[in-house]
Parts: C-alpha cells; sequence; structure tokens
C-alpha cells in the first residue's frame, strides 16, 4: 500500500503546477511555506513574494509543464521531490523552452505540507531555447584552471 503521505505530495505538486497554469497565484502561494526559495535554470532565485509578483506581472509566463516525478523520499516531516520540469514559457516575451532535472521540497508543519523550495539542474545534451550551449573545455585547459 502506498504511503498517504507520498500521495499527498503528488496530489500538492500537481495543484502548484496547476495553479501556475491556471495563473491563479493566490493557490500557489497557499501552497507555498513563507519562506520558500525558488531557483530559476539561469541561477537567479525569488522568494515566494518575489516570485509571485514576477508571475503577477508577466515576467514568468507558462503555457505548458509537464512534471513526471522520479522518487519522493520522507525523511520526518520533509519530504524531497525528485523528478523533471519540462516546460514551454515566456520569460520576459522571450519564448524559453526548459527540461531540467528537478528538486521540490516540501516541509510539514502543524500537519500541513507547504512547499518551501525548488531547485532545477538543467540535463546534460539540452539547452533552454535562446541560450547558447557551453563551450566545452579540454582537459589540458580544466587542469591550468
Amino acid at each position: 500500500m502506498a504511503d498517504p503521505d507520498i500521495a499527498r505530495i503528488l496530489e500538492l505538486e500537481d495543484e502548484r503546477f496547476n495553479a501556475v497554469l491556471a495563473k491563479d497565484f493566490d493557490a500557489f502561494a497557499r501552497l507555498c511555506h513563507p519562506r520558500l526559495s525558488y531557483t530559476h535554470s539561469n541561477g537567479l532565485r525569488d522568494t515566494l513574494e518575489s516570485y509571485v509578483e514576477q508571475c503577477r506581472a508577466g515576467v514568468y509566463d507558462y503555457q505548458r509543464i509537464n512534471h513526471p516525478v522520479e522518487e519522493v523520499i520522507l525523511v520526518g516531516d520533509t519530504a524531497l521531490v525528485v523528478g523533471r520540469m519540462e516546460a514551454d514559457l515566456q520569460v520576459n516575451g522571450r519564448p524559453t523552452r526548459l527540461d531540467n532535472g528537478s528538486l521540490a521540497v516540501w516541509t510539514r508543519e502543524g500537519g500541513t505540507w507547504k512547499f518551501l523550495a525548488y531547485q532545477p539542474s538543467p540535463r546534460p545534451g539540452t539547452t533552454q531555447s535562446g541560450q547558447q550551449p557551453a563551450k566545452k573545455e579540454n582537459k589540458e585547459s580544466m587542469v591550468k584552471k
């Protein structure tokens, strides 16, 4: 039988992505811990307030999100959600496609799970639209560095 906490986390993951797609940022915010730390693929970080503000302003405008979950790891009142985040969106009006590994962290306080942190990891061999692939360095130049 599946763990009810894992089933709940999977439901909450669906709810958070559905809220962003529906542009229901109040629903998204209700799922979040007040100290949310949201890291983007480009390395920039947002707090709950700054992320919601930028979404409302159209900085991040998601058209499609696919978020397959590979594993949910429960450690006490913390859940680590390991998976992927594939998305088509506009970033400042510029079309962008994401294909990242992802780590979402949920924490339970007073019996309620809250979204605490998000960290993407760009997948090797993929590039985001509008970005140049990283230059490959040979072994000798890496040793010099």
